[in-house]
């Protein structure tokens, strides 16, 4: 438990790990209780690997992770049986921590609401609301559990600056990294081409290239090289090395305004210069 509150944040943890509950552990295998088949599911396809090596080097010996849906032992000492326990309550300021391309909080904010509910007599079910979020085709598809935050800072202060084409470059480049402030992990350097960024964003090639050349998003969100390679034809293009920004800086104006400058050299050295 304590090594996967280090690796998640706080809201996925007390929403789908904290209320897991040991059963057994017999012939190597290490059985834990989960409330329903979504805590299930949810478990075993997104940590059931990860808590596997973890048990494998507690026990030192090679361990399989079970996990079974058993709720007869989710109620409090005077607890009425018919009693559901309510999600545990994610920390508001999580959400303003959330990244792209990591798991939103979304579905815990709406396990909560829904319990709450149902203490309350209200006609909602926490199962319906799982079920709706992650059991159906539909869901498949969105993949709810997949998002993008966006602060508000960036889309009333930034966008009104480098305008809706690179609004939507930056946040298309975005999707392609990987951010976790809670643990630190970043991967913010891509192999791509224009082209595939010109189409996860909706604009054109040539709009591509303006933006990733415009002085403002050079110096704040992206940063590009040209991949050239020799055929026998000669140097051709292979694509761009992209380095993406994750976090949004303040504006130029509200640096003067708060004497708080930004780094504006935040890329690696090879990312300097380029021109196209």
């Amino acid at each position: 438990m304590g090594s996967l509150r280090a690796e998640m944040s706080r809201a996925l943890f007390e929403t789908w790990v904290q209320p897991l509950r040991p059963i057994s552990y017999q012939n190597h295998v290490f059985t834990v209780g989960a409330y329903n088949t979504y805590g299930k599911a949810w478990v075993e396809e997104r940590l059931g690997s990860r808590i596997g090596r973890i048990l494998e080097g507690l026990y030192n010996e090679p361990v399989t992770f079970k996990v079974a849906v058993s709720n007869s032992f989710y109620k409090e000492p005077g607890e009425s049986p018919k009693m559901q326990p309510a999600a545990p309550a994610p920390v508001k300021t999580e959400r303003a921590q959330a990244q792209p391309r990591v798991e939103t909080h979304e579905a815990a904010e709406s396990t909560r609401e829904d319990s709450e509910g149902e203490l309350s007599g209200e006609p909602r079910s926490r199962k319906m609301m799982l079920q709706r979020a992650y059991g159906s085709e539909r869901a498949r598809l969105i993949q709810p559990e997949r998002g993008m935050f966006i602060t508000g800072y960036l889309f009333s202060n930034w966008l009104p600056l480098i305008g809706h084409s690179a609004f939507a470059v930056i946040l298309a480049a975005r999707t392609l990294c990987y951010w976790n402030p809670m643990t630190g992990e970043l991967r913010n350097v891509v192999e791509t081409e224009m082209g595939e960024l010109a189409e996860r964003a909706a604009v054109s090639v040539r709009t591509v290239k303006e933006v990733l050349n415009s002085d403002l998003v050079q110096r704040y969100f992206l940063r590009y090289r040209v991949r050239r390679v020799m055929t026998s034809n000669g140097v051709r293009t292979a694509g761009i090395s992209l380095q993406v920004r994750m976090d949004d800086p303040l504006t130029p104006q509200d640096q003067l305004k708060s004497g708080l400058l930004e780094d504006e050299e935040w890329y690696l050295a090879e990312f300097s210069g380029e021109k196209e």
